[in-house]
Parts: C-alpha cells; sequence; structure tokens
C-alpha cells in the first residue's frame, strides 16, 4: 500500500497558504457581503453562474442563500442559472454555448439584482457575456475569480481575485466566500 500522507501534506500546506493570504481580502468580501444584503432590503435576487466546478458553487451557495446557511430565517431570493437543461441547451443550440447565461440575464434580470459570475480564469466568455448584460440592465455585478481576475477585473463592481492560478485552491476560496457571504445575509 502506497503512503500518500507527503503529498496531502504539500496539499494542506498550499491551501492554508492561500487562506493566510485571504486576510488581504476581507474587507472587500465585507463590501460584497453588504452589497447583497442592500440587493435584497430593495427586493431584489441574486443570480450565480459558472462553469464545471464553478457552476456546482453557483448551485451550493444559491441553495445556502434560499434555504439556511446556519440560521432559520425565510427564504432569500437566489437562482443558479446553471440548473435549467432545457434552458441551457437550446440556448447553446440556437444561439451558442457563450449565450447560455447572458440570455437568462436578459430574461430574468433587473437593476435591483445582483449577478455573480463564478470563474478561476475570469475569461469564461459565457460567464463573461452574461456580466455585461447584467451591467447594461444595471444590475450590481460580482466575480470570483482567480489568477489575474481575467476579463471580468474590468467588468465587475466588486471582483474578489483568489491569490491564486491553482484551479483546486481557487474553487477551495471561492466556497469560503460563498460561506462567508451567507453569514453576512444571515448577520443580524
Amino acid at each position: 500500500m502506497k503512503d500518500y500522507i507527503g503529498f496531502l501534506r504539500e496539499e494542506l500546506a498550499a491551501h492554508q497558504a492561500l487562506f493566510t493570504q485571504l486576510e488581504a481580502l476581507l474587507p472587500q468580501i465585507s463590501e460584497v457581503g453588504q452589497a447583497l444584503r442592500d440587493c435584497l432590503a430593495r427586493g431584489g435576487k441574486i443570480l450565480l453562474m459558472g462553469n464545471g466546478g464553478s457552476a456546482a458553487d453557483s448551485q451550493h451557495i444559491a441553495a445556502e442563500i434560499v434555504g439556511r446557511y446556519k440560521k432559520e430565517r425565510r427564504g432569500l431570493p437566489a437562482i443558479a442559472l446553471t440548473t435549467d437543461t432545457s434552458i441551457i441547451t437550446s440556448v447553446g443550440n440556437d444561439y451558442g454555448y457563450e449565450f447560455i447565461f447572458s440570455r437568462q440575464v436578459e430574461a430574468l434580470c433587473s437593476p435591483l439584482d445582483a449577478v455573480i459570475g463564478i470563474t478561476t480564469s475570469g475569461n469564461s466568455i459565457n460567464v463573461v457575456r452574461a456580466i455585461e448584460v447584467a451591467k447594461e440592465i444595471g444590475a450590481t455585478t460580482i466575480g470570483l475569480t482567480g489568477g489575474t481576475g481575467g476579463k471580468l477585473a474590468a467588468l465587475c463592481d466588486y471582483n474578489l481575485v483568489m491569490p491564486s492560478n491553482v484551479t483546486a485552491r481557487i474553487q477551495e476560496a471561492h466556497i469560503f466566500i460563498g460561506h462567508s457571504v451567507c453569514d453576512i445575509l444571515e448577520a443580524d
């Protein structure tokens, strides 16, 4: 039987190193949490999207917002744009995969809303297009990215850039931020 403990220690050390660097993002995370509280207070909803693992993160965060995170409370309006396979496949087929989120934002988003794009590179074209449409509508736009922040860095009202180029580490930090924002949404 092979021993993977050394490898696992290296992975854990990389995770811990990134999370130590997240200290610098706490003011921005707090601002994003407040922006989402403001969105909900004015009667808006939160729309989330991403591809692959980021699609799953969108669904995870939306579920915590609609259901509950830690506290019993009324459900809050959040929609993961990654879940309706009929919309995704019809728009992808008729218009192209790059429009699967922007078409939904066009149909569902109002200026009262907040739109969160999750992409480790910041360059996923379908997420970028959706954020562009959300900005045209006048919604609050938020990016969860990594590396340099990619194209979303210049587009979003708020872009939380994880200081890493490793997809797994970026995604781990994105879930931490999602949970942190849920804590802020449930704060008294």
